[in-house]
């Protein structure tokens, strides 16, 4: 099977296209190389794909005929992600609660005096 087709078949991407645009982007590797989206997949290989600012990895343990439902994904792929993916992903959720939004207009008082705090630090 595909690997394009793969992933949209154990839901990590909503469409076909959107899984091939993944592909030619370079943000999925099979055993660590950047791979084509009609590159063949088989059984007990590892691909890594990076969405959402996470590299997600996963073993292939078979191969689907076509979609299956969200409840028999696992039967279809071994999820072995580090917790440090996700841990990351965290702190850079809280780094971006700092900054401003664009148009919320100039910084408030309370805003100010948290600014010099952490430049003082």
């Amino acid at each position: 099977m595909r690997i394009d087709k793969y992933l949209w078949c154990v839901r990590y991407y909503k469409t076909r296209n959107i899984a091939t645009e993944a592909c030619r982007k370079g943000h999925i590797k099979i055993n660590g190389e950047s791979v084509k989206p009609s590159k063949a997949i088989f059984n007990q290989e590892k691909i890594t794909v990076r969405k959402n600012q996470i590299n997600y990895e996963l073993e292939v343990l078979d191969i689907p005929k076509n979609r299956v439902g969200a409840k028999l994904v696992d039967l279809y792929r071994k999820d072995i992600t580090p917790a440090e993916e996700f841990e990351k992903f965290e702190l850079l959720k809280y780094s971006k609660d700092y900054y401003r939004k664009k148009g919320t207009g100039r910084p408030t008082k309370k805003d100010r005096r948290n600014l010099d705090e952490l430049q003082k630090e």
